[in-house]
């Protein structure tokens, strides 16, 4: 039937459709029947395979350095490692545990060689994470008073007592600070910024608030200087100031300032010190100083 079909076509037609035909199966036929693989061919393909292996392993290895270093540091202080912290720069959880257990007795470690009698890290990671050990000034101050002092030869005599002569705190100026013994330039511009802010010292019980400050630095700060007089500061008016405004005094966070215009709108005035304290969050330890800096009227 189909043959009988093909007969209706013409010469030229059946001729083209017979060359067609002709062409297809010749080309399945090389298709199956040639290998286009080469035995060269296969052996580097097995070469490959262990090259490939070989490069596996090495991209593994690059990219596990990668993880460690992608850990960029920064200065800090080593007394305030967090665990997360300790992680990171590479310290074993034992080593973080002694570090926290130290600090909970209150002691601070100030040099590189007491961190690692503290902590007990090896030689190679204390070489790799002591450059970024930040102490505070004082203690940087400390370290180069004493070289200093043991490269003098001093003649045995007795000394007689200086003369003390306290200055008003409010006066002294960046100069007059420095000269005591543990603070530096950061320090006294901190206390300097501090004094500014407030208008000026009520109470050498201030300088607790100043970061930075150990108390031992205090007592000296208490030998050379005190407040002779209260300064002429603007009073913050404490039942018409608003959230905003209130904020704006150190002592007054934004939390604490809300808690006050809500007091005022549901109790009224607010008289005396008294009436402070009964203020959710307020800092009773310090309201008598800062008291100073408030009217009430």
């Amino acid at each position: 039937m189909i043959f009988e079909k093909f007969l209706y076509f013409n010469k030229e037609q059946r001729i083209g459709i017979a060359l067609l035909v002709f062409l297809i199966v010749l080309l399945q036929a090389v298709y199956f029947s040639i290998s286009f693989y080469s035995v060269k061919d296969v052996e580097i393909s097995d070469e490959g395979k262990k090259w490939l292996a070989l490069q596996v392993e090495i991209d593994s290895l690059k990219n596990n350095t990668t993880r460690e270093d992608s850990y960029k540091m920064y200065p800090f202080n080593p007394n305030f490692i967090t665990d997360f912290k300790g992680y990171k720069l590479g310290m074993k959880v034992a080593e973080i545990d002694r570090l926290l257990e130290f600090r909970k007795s209150g002691k601070f470690v100030n040099s590189a060689q007491e961190f690692q009698k503290v902590t007990q890290v090896s030689d190679s990671l204390l070489a790799k994470i002591s450059p970024y050990f930040k102490f505070p000034d004082w203690v940087n101050n400390k370290n180069v008073s004493q070289r200093m002092y043991a490269k003098k030869d001093f003649n045995t005599f007795e000394k007689k007592p200086e003369k003390i002569v306290q200055k008003d705190l409010n006066e002294a100026t960046k100069e007059d600070l420095i000269k005591i013994y543990g603070i530096g330039d950061g320090i006294s511009e901190r206390i300097l910024k501090f004094k500014e802010s407030l208008g000026g010292f009520v109470s050498m019980e201030q300088m607790n608030d100043v970061w930075g400050l150990s108390p031992e630095v205090i007592a000296e700060l208490n030998k050379y200087f005190k407040i002779s007089n209260l300064p002429s500061t603007t009073k913050i008016d404490i039942n018409n100031a608003s959230t905003k405004e209130l904020s704006k005094f150190p002592y007054f966070k934004f939390s604490l300032s809300r808690e006050i215009v809500t007091y005022r709108s549901m109790n009224g005035e607010i008289k005396s010190i008294e009436d402070l304290i009964k203020i959710k969050g307020f800092p009773v330890e310090k309201v008598k100083i800062i008291a100073l800096y408030l009217d009430f009227k």
